[in-house]
């Protein structure tokens, strides 16, 4: 028995070390079958979630235009959690189970969209610093070792990309725009910021999964890594048009061609990961209630498919 476990972790391992994904069907360790559910599921109920905050815009979009893109943006984040989902069955947990942790609090979400969108400059916000920070991770992902999570990611990296750029134009345009809208977009700027470095998780030192996920390839890059890649890219874009970094320690660093920042309010990051952010109770009641009133569309698509395989059986 444990020579048969040793050629086949043999496999695993010489899969990995030579970048070919494991499938579905292929042995893997039991630690890696559960890492990838808790990322995979964590990551599919981020997108889901983070359709809440920008919902909130829809009927306030000032422009049909707006209102319009943003539409299609939410639609494509919906559409990502269930590329997700489908990619977490794959590893034998269902989708009810994913979505019954998450109900109960063993299962997280990305705690950024625990942050209410206060204005329209918010929306802006998210799009260009969320999707930017979630673009960098995501980029990396495309070359995860899980062959259903990185081919996933192909299509939803090329749709965060179209939701990074409208965000920057939302803050684009108000920078153009008057004073009063200068001001708003500023003050998003600077509510949004840190949370949006908390997004690549805690320095690689504080994190206990970073370990077997950069050993098995699922993750391709630490988080201290993909973290500075994306304050060197985003501080750029946001003296071009005009927008201060809330960061007095931000200062360009000529030897590591890299700019040094300021530490990042970890308490925070626990407390709103815990559940005691701004929106916490309001995102997972809300979440729950849709998942309450939708169980008879569910059921009648169920109901609708046994009908039709007997029937084509018949």
């Amino acid at each position: 028995m444990n020579a048969d476990l040793d050629k086949q972790l043999n496999v695993f391992e010489t899969k990995i070390n030579e970048d070919i994904n494991i499938e579905p069907r292929d042995w893997m360790p039991d630690d890696y079958r559960k890492h990838l559910i808790r990322q995979i599921s964590q990551h599919a109920h981020s997108e889901v979630i983070g359709m809440q905050p920008e919902g909130n815009w829809i009927s306030r979009a000032p422009s049909l235009r707006s209102k319009k893109i943003l539409l299609a943006k939410i639609q494509d984040e919906g559409g990502h959690g269930l590329y997700l989902y489908s990619a977490a069955e794959t590893l034998g947990i269902s989708r009810d189970e994913m979505l019954h942790q998450l109900h109960e609090g063993k299962a997280k979400y990305s705690s950024i969209f625990n942050y209410p969108t206060l204005t329209w400059a918010d929306i802006g916000a998210i799009g260009w610093l969320v999707d930017g920070a979630a673009i960098v991770n995501q980029v990396s992902l495309q070359k995860t070792s899980y062959g259903p999570y990185a081919r996933a990611m192909v299509r939803i990296c090329k749709e965060e990309s179209f939701h990074q750029r409208q965000g920057y134009e939302i803050m684009t345009k108000m920078m153009q725009g008057t004073k009063d809208q200068q001001a708003m977009a500023q003050d998003a700027m600077n509510r949004w910021w840190w949370p949006s470095l908390m997004m690549f998780g805690p320095h690689d030192s504080d994190s206990p999964n970073t370990g077997n996920a950069m050993k098995w390839k699922i993750k391709r890059q630490s988080n201290d890594i993909l973290r500075q890649k994306f304050i060197d890219k985003t501080v750029q874009q946001a003296h071009l048009i005009g927008l201060s970094i809330p960061d007095n320690k931000l200062k360009w660093n000529e030897d590591k061609k890299s700019y040094d920042h300021g530490e990042i309010n970890w308490d925070e990051f626990i407390r709103v990961i815990n559940g005691d952010g701004p929106c916490n109770k309001q995102r997972m009641k809300h979440h729950i209630k849709a998942h309450q009133e939708g169980e008879w569309v569910r059921k009648a698509a169920i109901a609708y498919q046994l009908k039709r395989k007997e029937l084509i059986n018949q």
